[in-house]
């Protein structure tokens, strides 16, 4: 027999789809071609399959081989097909039974020494498999407990070359994935820890609930950073479907954390102000990898000193912002990641970051608004709650921190007011407010009596207010009326919600 198949998995960004990696092997001079749109790792892919078949003790067939990767017209990247590469040949010579892996998707990188070694991306790879029927995969050790995570599919491992070829000849078997052990959870920053600030609390408590975006203005030491850091101890845990999204996300960027393979934290993601664009909403050679917008997708994106960021780097989040997803195209092909995110910003009033009075600050008004200024008007715009903190005075600092409200008890108000919200919008499909349209609130069903939202009505005749701002004012309110336990809004859940909208400053 001088063909074999092995079956592999390809990604396009998130997707994955199931390839038939086939090997040929003729009369002719000794050559490998490969054929099926393969990138240069692939390419490289004959080297290294060739020094693992011989360091695992198979000779080299002296022959001309083919593989073609099956469709052709979908590009193969990565190095996932260096074992099924190696098998497919050694079935193409006759010596290897394939039997054993009829219906079994095969996905590893080969080590020069015949190892196999952990690749990207796997969760989604097996997920595709899965759902065209496949229910068995073998993949790395480093991947197994990965790979195991996708309901009704059994998952083999394998250590090296020689394992799986002794497993395909009945010779030995091969490794059974580890039980997924619970991870203990470590601390999470509290909100105890947070001092004064009310208003402060108050937003962060509203954006969770109601997964708003959320901008804090103020000098340093104000507690900004506290207090997006303690944003994603209020949000819900993950559900498994989520859990599943997010973690195939990082399994791509290959940042999954070893012995954590599924996420079940909202993730939190807080690029420093160099980021470059593609490090923000993703990029790389060939096509674009996720970047911090999508690996911060069902939890936080916090950009601390908003303005030190390019204007380009924060423009790029005006899109995505609106959509939840980013689309990257590249020549080799166009992706689209989620990027279902709640953004926190965080500035200092100017340049030299001393309070607005303090005789020290030698900034003048055009100073601080040219500084201020770097952040769009029209990415401003899409924030839905944006707070001017002021400093701390002593009495703050000096509060006993257990008469403060911890994130526990603020979770639990904020799962609650999620849940009423979730079965309120049960029909869009929408998990908060956040995610409810603008004409869906200005619906008759949902629209709030005239002298309810007068006030609103006249910041948006005057121009004060966009027809955006208007919107996210509603959904604000509907977030403050669900966390007061009301059945709809009323004048002073809208008056909440604008001074939470401009900090007070109308």
């Amino acid at each position: 027999m001088s063909y074999a198949m092995v079956l592999c998995a390809a990604l396009e960004g998130v997707t994955g789809h199931v390839v038939r990696v086939e090997a040929d092997l003729a009369a002719g001079l000794p050559a490998v071609v490969l054929s099926g749109l393969p990138d240069t790792a692939l390419h490289e892919a004959r080297e290294r399959v060739r020094a693992a078949m011989v360091n695992s003790g198979e000779p080299w067939p002296q022959r001309r081989i083919a593989v073609n990767l099956d469709p052709a017209d979908v590009r193969k990247r990565g190095s996932a097909f260096d074992l099924p590469i190696a098998l497919s040949i050694l079935g193409g010579t006759g010596t290897l039974p394939l039997a054993g892996l009829d219906d079994v998707l095969v996905l590893g990188e080969l080590g020069l020494d015949g190892s196999v070694r952990p690749v990207r991306g796997v969760l989604p790879m097996v997920a595709a498999a899965a759902r065209q029927g496949i229910a068995k995969a073998i993949v790395p050790v480093g991947n197994a407990a990965e790979a195991a995570l996708v309901p009704g599919m059994r998952v083999l491992a394998a250590d090296s070359l020689g394992r799986v070829i002794g497993f395909l000849r009945g010779r030995c078997a091969l490794i059974e994935p580890p039980d997924a052990l619970p991870q203990p959870a470590g601390p999470e920053p509290d909100l105890a820890d947070v001092a004064g600030q009310e208003m402060g609390r108050l937003g962060l408590e509203v954006a969770a609930a109601g997964g708003h975006h959320l901008a804090l203005f103020g000098p340093p030491g104000a507690g900004k950073t506290m207090l997006a850091q303690r944003l994603p101890s209020l949000l819900p845990r993950l559900d498994d479907a989520a859990s599943l999204e997010v973690t195939a996300l990082h399994s791509i960027a290959g940042v999954l954390a070893p012995g954590e393979p599924l996420l079940r934290r909202p993730p939190y993601q807080a690029p420093h102000h160099t980021a470059s664009v593609p490090a923000l909403v993703g990029g790389g050679s060939g096509l674009a990898r996720p970047g911090a917008l999508s690996l911060a997708h069902r939890g936080v994106l916090f950009l601390d000193e908003a303005p030190e960021f390019t204007r380009q780097a924060l423009d790029t989040l005006r899109q995505p912002l609106e959509d939840g997803t980013v689309t990257l195209g590249r020549s080799r092909g166009v992706v689209v990641y989620p990027a279902q995110v709640q953004v926190v910003l965080a500035a200092n009033p100017c340049p030299c970051a001393r309070p607005t009075g303090d005789a020290a600050c030698a900034c003048t008004p055009q100073v601080r608004r040219r500084y201020l200024g770097r952040i769009s008007g029209p990415l401003l715009d899409r924030i839905d709650i944006q707070l001017e903190l002021p400093p701390l005075k002593a009495a703050h600092l000096f509060t006993d921190a257990t008469a403060r409200e911890s994130s526990p008890v603020v979770a639990r108000r904020v799962a609650a007011a999620r849940d009423t919200a979730a079965v309120r919008w049960a029909e869009l499909g929408a998990r908060c407010n956040g995610e409810v349209p603008g004409t869906v609130l200005r619906q008759r069903r949902w629209r709030l009596p005239d002298d309810v939202t007068q006030e609103l009505r006249r910041r948006l005749d005057t121009g004060v207010m966009s027809a955006r701002g208007h919107d996210k004012v509603l959904r604000l309110a509907w977030t403050l009326s669900d966390l007061a336990g009301l059945d709809r809004p009323g004048k002073a859940e809208i008056n909440t919600a604008l001074t939470l909208r401009d900090g007070g400053k109308q």
